[in-house]
């Protein structure tokens, strides 16, 4: 080979190398669930395992998560560049940090209602709120449904309460042995677990939050202001990809569990399924939900949240609800139209 050949066919190589990454480049994402691979996972897993993210030149990988406070905090570090947090602990740290330099931003929600509620046991006596009063309330110093309390027992004028902490998988377990007369935590977590524990459904006693007068919202997509600055692209090809997904996990949750499966294959499918459904029915495609429009808030609802977590978690700072909320990286319309119509 001439010299000349040589040096056009290496001028020629490179040049493909140059324009290939323009079509072949996939961007990394580190993603971080709020807690285990359970049912509600199937939400991230489902269009992972379908493609979705990889069409969309994503390469996502999704880690388990110990809790909300630990996917904001990862997040805020830049470990992860999104996450699944509930909106309370992304407020409590925006509040608690006012000069952190990376504090990560709510950009779609998909828990438009808490999943939080106090429950207890039918032979308790407890049937109503105003039965807590003076009463021993048990839950992990984390649960969101602990630290949110104070809103609740301020709506429902309940006083008196003392609070026993414990790991997570000895809550629904102390209430069974009547070390605690009710348990905070997320309904489709703890009323399956008791279950599991011998419980039935029918002897546990539910109050919901967002039906005693706690109109909080739940758990939002969050990130990092680096990659929305960054790679807004990618940021927007995500939240295209976890719609499409999400629409199909909705209208046939019993598949999307076998994409929690393959993640972890010791779950109790039919426990599962009924965790996600729950989870669907209660806090996904609820009523405030089908007004607000999937993964969109509502400024005003959103506004008051921050003042009630503001002074229910005595934050350092008040709350400032247009610091934690960028709506500006939403699908369409007709991408966020994933809810089916009520029965």
């Amino acid at each position: 080979m001439t010299k000349r050949l040589f040096l056009k066919s290496s001028a020629a190589l490179l040049a493909a190398a140059a324009v290939l990454p323009a079509f072949a480049q996939t961007t990394p994402i580190k993603f971080q669930l709020d807690w285990r691979f359970e049912g509600p996972s199937a939400l991230f897993l489902t269009p992972a395992a379908k493609g979705y993210f990889k069409d969309a030149k994503l390469d996502v990988t999704i880690d388990a998560g110990n809790g909300s406070g630990g996917t904001v905090t990862r997040v805020a570090s830049g470990a992860y560049d999104l996450g699944f947090a509930d909106m309370a602990a992304l407020m409590e740290f925006h509040a608690n940090n006012p000069d952190a330099p990376n504090k990560p931003v709510a950009i779609m929600m998909v828990y438009n209602d808490t999943p939080a509620s106090v429950m207890a046991l039918k032979k308790s006596g407890i049937k109503t709120p105003a039965d807590l009063n003076n009463k021993k309330l048990g839950a992990p110093v984390f649960d969101a449904g602990r630290r949110a309390f104070p809103i609740f027992a301020k709506a429902n004028k309940i006083g008196g309460v003392q609070w026993t902490a414990m790991d997570p998988p000895l809550r629904e377990t102390m209430l069974i042995r009547g070390d605690v007369d009710a348990i905070t935590g997320f309904t489709f977590t703890s009323l399956l677990n008791l279950e599991a524990r011998g419980t039935k459904a029918e002897d546990v006693v539910v109050l919901p939050y967002p039906d005693f007068g706690v109109k909080l919202y739940g758990n939002a997509i969050i990130a990092s202001p680096k990659i929305l600055k960054e790679n807004p692209t990618a940021v927007k090809a995500f939240l295209q990809a976890f719609a499409k997904g999400a629409k199909e996990v909705i209208a046939k949750p019993a598949a999307a569990i076998e994409d929690v499966k393959a993640r972890d294959g010791i779950i109790n499918v039919a426990l599962e399924t009924r965790r996600l459904t729950m989870a669907i029915d209660t806090v996904i495609n609820s009523p405030n939900a089908r007004t607000e429009g999937f993964g969109q808030v509502n400024r005003p609802r959103m506004t008051l949240m921050a003042s009630q977590v503001s002074d229910a978690f005595g934050t350092k700072t008040r709350v400032n609800a247009d610091a934690v909320w960028n709506g500006s990286f939403l699908p369409s319309a007709a991408e966020l139209n994933v809810l089916p119509a009520k029965k």
